[in-house]
């Protein structure tokens, strides 16, 4: 069968490829261990706020997506790399992507009213949407924008817990600080591929500024920091020693994710950007289900 002959892909599948839905296991596994630790120690469990945590999450990230792609379409048309995305490649239009946002940012804000009566999920949503929303515009004008990123995934945890108790628990700060510099890590490697593309275009990025071997030494040290807070956490919070294992083994696959891209070679850098990183955010999930179930 020919390229041409090839069926072309369902409208779900184009939105759903869009939004690379299966990269939202990057962040929701730690509003769901936020959850967790919530449900085993200070708040009652109730369906609605799961279906809430599940919901927003879902909505926020495909809200920011859906905006980045939008954003960035006249960037991603002239790179060769992201020449094939679903705008430029004219799978899906840029009317429709920004439909996608806004129906998405709605889907968010009402998600939030399952909190209730809890109303500061409610209140804070559009400061919140906003913040991840801006993330799209910021390498337009700072190489920082892999921290801006991180600092929208680290509210995952953050915001959970908000919504289900209605306060904040200080050492999710540690977990929040571990998201942020490990996010910020991996997507300095990601960006290492585009350096030379964002220094044409007058994008900036710590890559395109700085040079790929040393945006991979920035990043290398953003994942140390990230061990460390996680470290940090698993001793201020209910985890213990499993949890604690875990972290170890976390800090063995971030070494292993360096290993597989140089400087010289960035071929692999997808694979560490996704795979590794997936199994990272699952496993930590598991192995914080795990140590306080057996409560170790």
């Amino acid at each position: 069968m020919t390229a041409a002959e090839q069926p072309r892909p369902s409208q779900l599948s184009l939105y759903l490829g869009l939004i690379r839905f299966s990269h939202t296991i990057f962040a929701l596994p730690f509003a769901l261990l936020s959850a967790i630790l919530a449900w085993s120690t200070v708040a009652p469990f109730r369906w609605q706020d799961l279906l809430g945590v599940l919901l927003c999450m879902v909505f926020a990230r495909t809200a920011a997506m859906a905006f980045n792609r939008y954003a960035d379409r006249k960037f991603d048309a002239e790179n060769p790399r992201t020449a094939g995305r679903h705008i430029p490649a004219g799978l899906l239009s840029a009317g429709s992507v920004l439909a996608l946002t806004i129906l998405s940012s709605l889907g968010f804000i009402a998600s939030t009213l399952l909190f209730l009566p809890n109303q500061l999920p409610l209140m804070l949503s559009v400061p919140v949407l906003l913040f991840l929303l801006a993330y799209s515009l910021i390498k337009r004008f700072s190489m920082l924008a892999h921290y801006w990123l991180a600092a929208a995934l680290m509210l995952s945890p953050l915001a959970t817990w908000v919504a289900l108790t209605g306060s904040l628990e200080p050492s999710l700060w540690w977990l929040a600080a571990a998201i942020f510099f490990w996010v910020g890590g991996f997507d300095i490697i990601y960006a290492c591929q585009d350096a030379e593309y964002d220094r044409s275009a007058g994008l900036h990025s710590i890559p395109a500024r700085l040079g790929v071997p040393k945006a991979l030494k920035v990043a290398a040290t953003s994942h140390f920091l990230c061990a460390a807070a996680l470290i940090a956490f698993a001793v201020t919070s209910p985890l213990s020693t499993i949890f604690l294992v875990g972290v170890v083994l976390m800090a063995c696959l971030l070494v292993y994710e360096h290993l597989l891209v140089k400087p010289s070679d960035l071929s692999r850098a997808g694979v560490a950007f996704f795979n590794v990183n997936a199994v990272i955010s699952f496993g930590l999930l598991l192995f914080g289900i795990a140590d306080l179930w057996l409560d170790v």
